[in-house]
């Protein structure tokens, strides 16, 4: 039988005050943060992506030999796709990072995350919630043919 005073047995999970297990703790939430960090570089990627295909075709129209193009508006639809898949990665993955935190913080791995993870933030998700921003522009720029 587990001692009271050590273990904690709630749920599916036997969660134990050791430096093991606040480790193991500490090791998943840097994979949640790589994990996101990933996201918002696909998110800003399909951003820019998106904005770049939208600007070179264009400046193609523009030249003077070149063909014209029998779906003018292709290019434009699809930046616009690519750059809100990028917005809805950004976002998705902020919230999910948010959420899958909140539940470490919790219940019963309170007791291995410390008083100093307990509102732990990141810099990323700063980032994240700018490239949104970003990306709302550019695709308000974009629909509007602002650039």
């Amino acid at each position: 039988m587990a001692n009271a005073d050590t273990d904690t047995t709630r749920g599916r999970f036997q969660v134990k005050p050791t430096s093991t297990d606040h480790f193991a703790w500490v090791r998943t939430r840097l994979a949640m943060e790589r994990t996101l960090m990933a996201w918002v570089r696909t998110g800003s990627s399909l951003i820019g992506f998106g904005f770049t295909i939208v600007q070179f075709f264009d400046r193609m129209q523009d030249l003077q030999n070149a063909k014209p193009a029998r779906f003018p508006d292709a290019p434009r639809y699809l930046g616009l796709m690519l750059i809100t898949c990028g917005i809805a990665a950004l976002v998705v993955s902020a919230w999910q990072y948010r959420v899958e935190m909140e539940d470490m913080r919790s219940g019963e791995f309170a007791l291995i995350a410390g008083d100093n993870n307990a509102r732990h933030q990141i810099p990323l998700l700063a980032i994240s919630a700018a490239l949104t921003v970003v990306g709302l522009f550019a695709f308000f720029a974009v629909s509007l043919r602002l650039f």
